[in-house]
């Protein structure tokens, strides 16, 4: 299901995160809330940050364009039947006390089995070659750049929130009487895939010279979990580009500046069914250190797929080293 594709579906599955620390219903887990979270009001210090309207589908949508802006992606435009579908999911969550992509007819609030039939439902129609996904979390408050950054934060929803070619998005989120609040994104290119950045080039996140970067990520707070028997580790580091390529790792590493390598774990397509063939990520099996800055290389090559996932010709060979530091 964690898979980026121009003609199915791209859902990634679930992250389930709370204030106070822990999950809710089928199929995640609970899991401990990162130690050190950062609020809204602390991510709009940032340099040329969005206002904060309270709304959190609002929010929250405008962080994840704001983040992709930095990477140099294109923005996504808001698309008012797209909200009603992700609208519509947050409040069957909210109503069935669960935390997932699928509903069950009969059940209080079906709007539609998958994201295509809630999409179809709310009259966003979806033509034969498409690309959809979905992201969900459940936070202890409704701050919506906090719970975007915090998928984010989360490589496998990463992968879906920074996908180059799509172009349109929709949010919404309903609170429960609990205080836990569902948040879902869902995302669109149904007319034909968006502009892209085209074959051979690709973004990374973190991005070239970014700071105040969280030290860790808390692993076992997504699902599907990308490093299993580790809970706390660190930032995942990634490369981005057109979901009709395919990225081939070369060499992708990470170390303080003038240390060692650090062990980390690979994310690539061919060794890890969640990763898209147009993405990759490393993620330190450590928590890095606090204010520090981390060098990052990567070699390899980007090449256009067929419908099989093959290259059309040979890739073409793409390198970067970039630096970002913690907070």
């Amino acid at each position: 299901m964690a898979r980026l594709s121009p003609v199915a579906p791209a859902i990634i599955l679930s992250l389930a995160l709370a204030a106070c620390g822990g999950g809710g219903g089928s199929p995640t887990r609970a899991a401990p809330a990162p130690a050190a979270a950062i609020t809204g009001q602390q991510l709009a210090q940032e340099t040329n940050a969005p206002q904060i309207t309270g709304n959190m589908a609002t929010d929250g949508l405008n962080w994840f364009n704001f983040r992709r802006q930095q990477i140099m992606l294109p923005s996504l435009t808001r698309n008012g039947l797209v909200d009603i579908a992700a609208q519509g999911h947050s409040e069957y969550q909210k109503l069935n006390n669960t935390i997932t992509h699928d509903q069950i007819p009969g059940n209080p609030g079906f709007t539609g089995i998958d994201l295509p039939a809630r999409l179809s439902g709310a009259g966003y129609g979806l033509i034969p070659s498409y690309a959809i996904g979905e992201v969900i979390a459940k936070v202890g408050n409704a701050d919506g750049f906090a719970g975007a950054e915090a998928l984010i934060t989360a490589i496998y929803h990463r992968f879906v929130i920074f996908e180059p070619m799509f172009k349109e998005a929709g949010a919404g989120y309903a609170t429960a009487a609990s205080g836990y609040t569902y948040f879902t994104t869902d995302f669109a290119a149904s007319n034909g895939l968006g502009q892209g950045l085209g074959t051979g080039n690709f973004s990374t996140y973190p991005y070239e010279g970014q700071k105040n970067l969280p030290n860790n990520f808390f692993s076992d707070a997504e699902s599907p979990d990308p490093v299993p028997g580790k809970n706390e580790v660190g930032y995942p580091v990634s490369i981005h580009a057109d979901i009709t390529t395919k990225v081939t790792v070369q060499n992708f590493t990470v170390r303080p500046h003038g240390g060692a390598l650090l062990p980390v774990q690979l994310l690539t397509s061919t060794t890890d069914t969640e990763t898209p063939t147009s993405a990759a990520a490393i993620i330190p099996l450590a928590p890095l250190a606090t204010g520090t800055t981390y060098d990052v290389a990567f070699s390899g090559s980007i090449c256009a797929i067929k419908p099989d996932n093959t290259c059309v010709s040979p890739g073409t060979p793409v390198a970067k080293n970039w630096s970002f530091t913690t907070r």
